[in-house]
């Protein structure tokens, strides 16, 4: 049979039902109280807390019935009815499987969370070493993430690019809207690397190359309060790949923030006023992430979490095309679908994190 199921660990997983529903509860009252519903902020805040304890909630109740369903067939294992137990025996692994998964989703759910995971996300993608295949890469890593936030009901919106001749990018920074983006996108942070043969090489040698990605969460006004003093603002003419001009106006817009010394610029839009808005956003998510970088590293002296998101020059991933495989290095996962991950299939790397970075917080601190 199974390790005895009144574990301690199984009580503690179950042990804030009654605190949850009632919380629940509270939070539904909440959401009718027009105080509450005139201020969208308060609106905000109390649905992403109802929606994440519902998902607790059900996760619970899902992991109560999987463990009784074990208990039940492990109890006919154990008694003298051969039939029954020829049919538990038969259910017993799949029986037991589901227990498992219900495990791991409600261990992953009740994780002490980053405050942050709820946020919309900034993401930056740049051309690394590699030349014109490594910005060709970062187009299609684009194109992978542009699907798979598109599937997952994320607004995509490009806040600044810098195309190549041929159709690459050297760089792409965009913005992702919807529930959990940077909870879901952050472990995308870190230098991703591909080996293939380049579209640009005739004598078909396969190459190396590697491209960077940070993930960011986008920072609201009262994170960040940024000085209009602190800003040097340039306004230029865009010019697209090769050196032709995009438009005629000054519309393109330089931000730098004096006390720091970060550069934003953005030239995709034809108008001044829009530019500036998009290079405000990314110039606010950088300042936080300054902040939370320097948080991290006070925090990283207290515990060392393997799925860390916080060394952008780590070596995070590999796309092997000749192989076809993609191979997580953090938690030496292989995937032998590399076609179906550039198409956008992401989703199982990215659970797999959720759930390495659960257990590993799991380990460090006590159930919340």
């Amino acid at each position: 049979g199974r390790r005895v199921l009144e574990s301690m660990q199984e009580q503690d997983l179950l042990k804030n039902y009654d605190e949850i529903r009632r919380r629940l509860d509270d939070l539904t009252r909440q959401m009718g109280d027009p105080k509450v519903l005139s201020d969208a902020r308060e609106a905000k805040r109390v649905g992403r807390e109802r929606s994440r304890l519902e998902k607790i909630q059900s996760a619970m109740d899902a992991f109560r019935e999987a463990r009784d369903r074990l208990r039940e067939t492990e109890e006919i294992l154990e008694g003298d009815d051969e039939e029954l137990r020829e049919i538990a025996r038969e259910e017993h692994e799949s029986v037991e499987e589901g227990f498992e998964a219900a495990e791991t989703e409600l261990k992953r759910l009740l994780t002490p969370r980053d405050p942050a995971d709820d946020r919309n996300a900034i993401v930056e993608v740049r051309a690394g070493t590699g030349g014109e295949e490594a910005a060709l890469f970062a187009r299609d890593i684009f194109r992978m993430y542009t699907k798979f936030a598109e599937e997952q009901g994320y607004r995509v919106e490009e806040l600044s690019s810098s195309p190549t001749g041929i159709g690459g990018l050297r760089e792409i920074i965009f913005s992702l809207e919807g529930e959990e983006a940077y909870g879901t996108f952050k472990f995308e942070s870190g230098v991703h690397r591909v080996q293939r043969v380049p579209e640009t090489e005739a004598s078909g040698r396969i190459h190396t190359s590697a491209i960077t990605v940070a993930v960011l969460p986008e920072a609201e006004e009262v994170d960040i309060k940024v000085e209009e003093r602190d800003l040097e603002i340039d306004v230029f003419r865009s010019s697209g790949p090769g050196g032709q001009s995009v438009n005629t106006t000054d519309s393109a817009v330089r931000i730098k923030h004096l006390p720091t010394g970060l550069v934003v610029q953005c030239q995709d839009e034809r108008s001044q006023l829009k530019n500036k808005i998009k290079a405000m956003k990314v110039l606010r998510a950088r300042l936080l992430d300054m902040e939370r970088q320097r948080h991290e590293e006070e925090l990283a002296r207290t515990r060392r979490s393997m799925v860390s998101t916080g060394d952008r020059s780590a070596k995070i991933r590999t796309y092997n095309y000749p192989q076809g495989r993609v191979t997580d290095h953090r938690i030496g996962l292989t995937l032998y679908n590399l076609p179906g991950v550039m198409e956008g299939n992401i989703g199982d790397l990215i659970r797999a994190l959720q759930v390495a970075e659960a257990e590993a917080a799991l380990k460090t601190s006590p159930v919340q």
